[in-house]
Parts: structure tokens; sequence; C-alpha cells
């Protein structure tokens, strides 16, 4: 698949396009239902404190940075599966925090989605959204989620956090730009802070500058080292790592940089995390687009399994992976996927090749190459190979963010 550009955008006009987006691409304001236009700039400077803001927890402890620490590509800043929050700010959540960096082209969530290659015949499936699960169609919707969910920042309700935005420390700056009249409403006022959250993770410098090494590979101003080379080699090769298939590492024809995903949903058979308390009961299964967060699909068997393909850009910076966080190191990583299948031992328990997964849907993973072999086969992957794909993936992080 390819990353999604004027068709997207097409699309996205025709119905689908956020109103920070068209925001975003106004010089200094736009009209808007609150019956005036609003200030860009501002609107920014309101969500970027908001977004650092820990009174609008319920435990006056927990900011949106508090897992989208800007640090780390607005991801988690330690090695925890999950991050801890909620009403006393020390409950875990259920899924690994992932980055909010790149995602500025991320298409609402669709079943059938047709990419801009030349090809429209090709449904390339469950595709985009926000959230490991993709059931929010925006960044505005995405900020709603964490804002009141109880193992999050834990709101009763959208009047709650209106109520802080009212006493808080941007109450004055929210009254400006969206008038007093909207912040004396809840509704009104909480959509304004979602707004403003949502402009402010449009902001390009901070939130898709650009600027890794292997971005100025594209450029033509740098080169990559022979071990880079052989690992991007490697990382494109359907033979080997296969990995471009789903983290798409070449400019797309009509010259976007790759933002490493196709945004598709795809079920990998991660192995189950048993530190995490929801995995404590043997019953529960967190099946991604089919449930349990997301209630939409709960009757589609076939979607039980898949998550959304994040972005591999900055992923040298993390320090857990996949939805659940089973694993902590890009080397765990790239063996799981080399020898999945031919060393299941080394994932699984005696008998439980995909352990997190009912077997009802375990002919939902995914069977292509790399994972298209079979116990005794040789790897795709040896351990130099392997390190050449992680000497690769380190020119993915951002030069602000380079330690």
């Amino acid at each position: 698949m390819t990353r999604p550009s004027l068709a997207l955008l097409l699309a996205l006009l025709l119905g689908a396009i956020t109103l920070s987006l068209r925001l975003a691409a106004a010089p200094a304001a736009s009209a808007t239902p609150y019956g005036r236009k609003l200030d860009v700039p501002a609107l920014t400077e309101i969500g970027r404190a908001l977004f650092f803001d820990p009174s609008l927890s319920a435990s006056g402890r927990v900011a949106c940075a508090s897992c989208h620490d800007p640090r780390f590509a607005f991801g988690p800043p330690n090695d925890l599966a999950v991050q801890l929050a909620g009403r006393d700010g020390r409950m875990p959540g259920l899924r690994a925090g992932p980055s909010l960096r790149y995602l500025q082209t991320l298409p609402p969530f669709s079943e059938h989605f047709f990419d801009n290659d030349g090809d429209d015949s090709v449904d390339a499936g469950p595709t985009g959204g926000h959230t490991w699960d993709g059931r929010a169609s925006s960044g505005r919707e995405q900020a709603r989620l964490p804002l009141l969910s109880p193992l999050e920042m834990a709101n009763a309700s959208a009047a709650e956090v209106a109520a802080k935005l009212r006493h808080g420390a941007q109450a004055a700056r929210l009254k400006q730009v969206f008038g007093e009249e909207a912040m004396a409403d809840d509704a009104r006022a909480f959509d304004a802070a979602l707004l403003a959250l949502e402009v402010f993770q449009q902001s390009p410098a901070e939130f898709y500058p650009y600027s890794s090494r292997y971005d100025e590979v594209l450029r033509g101003k740098a080169q990559l080292t022979a071990q880079e080379a052989r690992g991007l080699a490697l990382f494109n090769d359907p033979a080997k790592g296969n990995c471009a298939a789903c983290h798409l590492s070449q400019k797309t024809p009509d010259g976007a940089f790759p933002l490493f995903t196709d945004f598709g949903l795809i079920a990998l058979g991660v192995p189950r995390n048993r530190t995490l308390p929801a995995n404590a009961d043997p019953r529960f299964f967190d099946l991604g687009l089919c449930g349990p967060l997301r209630t939409d699909f709960q009757d589609r068997p076939a979607y039980c399994g898949l998550f959304r393909t994040p972005s591999l850009r900055n992923v040298a910076l993390r320090r857990s992976f996949f939805h659940n966080g089973q694993f902590h190191t890009l080397d765990e990583v790239l063996r799981f996927y080399a020898r999945r299948d031919t060393h299941p031992a080394e994932f699984y328990p005696p008998g439980q090749k995909f352990d997190d997964l009912p077997p009802a849907f375990h002919g939902n993973v995914n069977t292509e190459p790399p994972f298209d072999r079979h116990v005794g086969d040789k790897p795709a992957l040896d351990d130099a190979e392997i390190a050449a794909i992680v000497a690769f993936l380190q020119t993915l992080t951002d030069a602000d963010l380079r330690r």
C-alpha cells in the first residue's frame, strides 16, 4: 500500500476532513460553528498548554504529555507495557501508548480503502482511524477518549472537564477565542478544548518535521552507512524482512515522503502479555477492531485481532512495542517477525501458538512473508541481518530527538 495523498485528500474534502485541518490550512483564522473567526496560532498555543496540563485529569497528576512525551516523539517516556493513570494516577491502562507524531494524513477509518497507486481495483481492506483500533475518525475525537476514559484521565463527563477549563489557567484565553457564551455551555466548552488540542497536534515543527537522517538521504543531502543500506535493502526485500509491505519506506509517486505505515489494520499473533492486569482473567482477550473498546464490529469475526499499523518513524526511541507492550527492544521485535513460525516455542507456551487470540480467530493472523514459514524452516532473517535492520531504523529518529 502507498501513503494516502491526492486520493485521500479528495475524499477528506468531500466529507471526512476535520475542522482542525481546515484551520491549519488557513493563514490565521477561519469561520467556525462558534460564530466567529478563530485565531489558529492562538488555538495552537492553547492546545499546547492544555496538552501539558495535569489539572484536566481526575487525579490532578496526569496530562496528555504524561503518556505522550515530546522527548519521545509524543510517545511513552518509559518501558512500561501500559501507562498508569485513572482517578488515583496508579491504574494501569489496557494498551500501550502510541506516538502522536506523523498522523497528519491519517485517514478516517474505512472498511474499504483504495491506494493512489494507479490501480483502483485493489481493496486494501480496513484502514485508518486514530487509536489502535481506529475508532476515532479525527484528532478531536481521539482527544475526547483519554479525557473521559476511567483508565486514563478519568473525568466522569464532559461537564467535569468544562468546569476545570473554566477555572484553569487557560480560562481567559479560551473565552477570548471562543467567546463567553460558548465557554458557559458544557458541551461547547469541552468541544473547544478538543479543537485546540487537535490544532496543536497539527503543528509541523512538533508533530511532522521530517528531519531524520533518512529524510536527508531522500533529499540527497546524506548517505546511509554500508550497514544501514544493507538494513534498508533487507527491510524492503519481500523475501527477507518484507517490512515495507506495511511500513512504506520510499517516496510515493507524487513525491510525498514516506510515513513508514500504510495505516492498515492487521493481525500479527503477538504473544499474550501476562503482566497486564486485564490478562489475569484467562477469558479476557483484547481483540482490537472487534472489541472490547470498539463496539461497532463485535459481530465481525474476520476483524478480531486486527490492530492499526503504527509508523516506524522515531521507533528507536520506544521501549515497549505492539498494542500490548509485550516486547521492549527492536531486536526482540524483529526476532519475533523472523522466528514466529519457525521457532514458536520462543514466544508462546507449549501448544498455545497465538495465545492472545481465541482459536476461532487464528485464521485472521497474517501469513505473508516472513510469516509464511513452518517449524524447522530457516528463519527469514539471521542475527546479523536483524542488526542491520535495527541500524537502519535508527536513522528514522528526528533531529530534535537525537540523543
